[in-house]
C-alpha cells in the first residue's frame, strides 16, 4: 500500500474519531445532567480520545513523510499536521491533499487495477 493511501485512511479515521469525541462524547459528558444515561454514555465514550491520540501520532508521521516526498511548502505541511486537531477540518485538508497529489505528484498515487 502506497504512503498516499495510508495517509488517506489515517486522515479518515482521525477525522471520524475527533468528530465523535468533540461533537458527541464531550458534550454528552459535560453538558447533560449528572448521572443521566446520556452523561454516562459521554463519560464511557471519552475513552475514544485515547484512540484518537495514538492514531493521530501515526497520522502526523505519515503526513510528514508524504509532505516531504511531495516536496510541499512548510505552510501546507503544517496545515496537514494540525488538521487532526480541529474537528472536521481534516476532511477538507484530506480533499486538498488528494487534489494536490494527483495534480503535482501522480507517481505517489497507486494505479487502479486494470
Amino acid at each position: 500500500m502506497k504512503l498516499f493511501n495510508v495517509y488517506r485512511v489515517l486522515a479518515f479515521v482521525v477525522g471520524v474519531l475527533l468528530a465523535f469525541c468533540a461533537l458527541v462524547a464531550a458534550p454528552l459528558k459535560y453538558l447533560t445532567e449528572e448521572g443521566s444515561s446520556l452523561q454516562q454514555f459521554g463519560e464511557s465514550a471519552s475513552i475514544m480520545w485515547l484512540f484518537h491520540g495514538w492514531i493521530f501520532m501515526v497520522y502526523v508521521v505519515v503526513a510528514f513523510l508524504l509532505a516531504r516526498r511531495a516536496r510541499w511548502s512548510v505552510g501546507f505541511t503544517l496545515l496537514m499536521l494540525v488538521a487532526g486537531l480541529v474537528p472536521l477540518l481534516i476532511f477538507w485538508v484530506e480533499h486538498r491533499v488528494t487534489q494536490k497529489v494527483r495534480a503535482e505528484n501522480p507517481e505517489l498515487v497507486e494505479p487502479s487495477p486494470a
